[in-house]
């Protein structure tokens, strides 16, 4: 199968217009980016760039739905931007920060970022490094995208994340299992009233699936399940 370059473009769905309004043109040349050197450097498979406007693009920017007004966004293991500049294109109010370790991804977001003109800042290095959370720390909402299970996603994430800040994080449709199996371990981390949101509704087809917490005052998560662990010894011996 042949499939589209940089210079053989897909035209954008309706659904882009909607989304990104007057700034369609960016998000046209980020589709470009990721059709060309993404592909090129191993960041997207060349079997995802029929799908790359619903699949990635698309299924990215509207996370910004859950995302309030003006605040500041880290998104963990951005890889080729995914879900950070989608999101910042279509929400140039918000001020984003994608974390990337590895150099070749990191230098393909940084040229992407110039080339698109975002206010968007790349910083290299993992979530987890002290480095990294000195840096970027504070945030109203960290995202992230297929980056691991809920588990360590969170460990890493919420380190990041002001009291009272969110994790978003785009999950398929095992997310109400990750919830459930990984609960009490994610609450110990101050993250807690875990739920699913579908985001995108009135303009995809299919709705991108969220896994949403809410970062709690220090020492609340781990209240929590300590308190919901003594629970479940008491009803065993009960």
């Amino acid at each position: 199968m042949k499939h589209p370059g940089p210079a053989e473009s897909v035209s954008p769905p309706p659904a882009a217009t909607a989304v990104f309004g007057d700034r369609l043109d960016r998000a046209e040349a980020y589709y470009s980016l990721l059709a060309g050197d993404g592909v090129e450097h191993g960041l997207i498979g060349p079997r995802e760039v029929p799908r790359l406007w619903e699949r990635h693009i698309l299924n990215c920017a509207v996370i910004g739905e859950l995302i309030e007004p003006g605040v500041v966004v880290v998104d963990v293991g951005s890889g080729a931007g995914l879900p950070g500049i989608p999101v910042a294109i279509a929400r140039p109010d918000l001020r984003v920060t994608l974390v990337e370790p590895l150099l070749r991804r990191s230098e393909f977001l940084y040229r992407t970022v110039e080339e698109l003109g975002l206010d968007v800042s790349v910083v290299r290095g993992r979530a987890e490094e002290k480095v990294v959370r000195e840096s970027v720390g504070g945030a109203a909402v960290v995202t992230s995208r297929a980056v691991a299970p809920l588990e360590r996603l969170a460990k890493w994430s919420a380190p990041l994340i002001d009291a009272g800040g969110r994790l978003v994080a785009i999950k398929g449709s095992t997310a109400m299992e990750e919830i459930d199996r990984d609960r009490v371990s994610v609450e110990r981390t101050g993250i807690g009233q875990l739920h699913v949101e579908e985001c995108g509704g009135a303009v995809l087809e299919t709705p991108t699936t969220v896994i949403v917490g809410t970062k709690q005052a220090l020492g609340a998560g781990a209240s929590r399940a300590r308190r919901e662990r003594r629970s479940r010894r008491a009803k065993e011996k009960g």
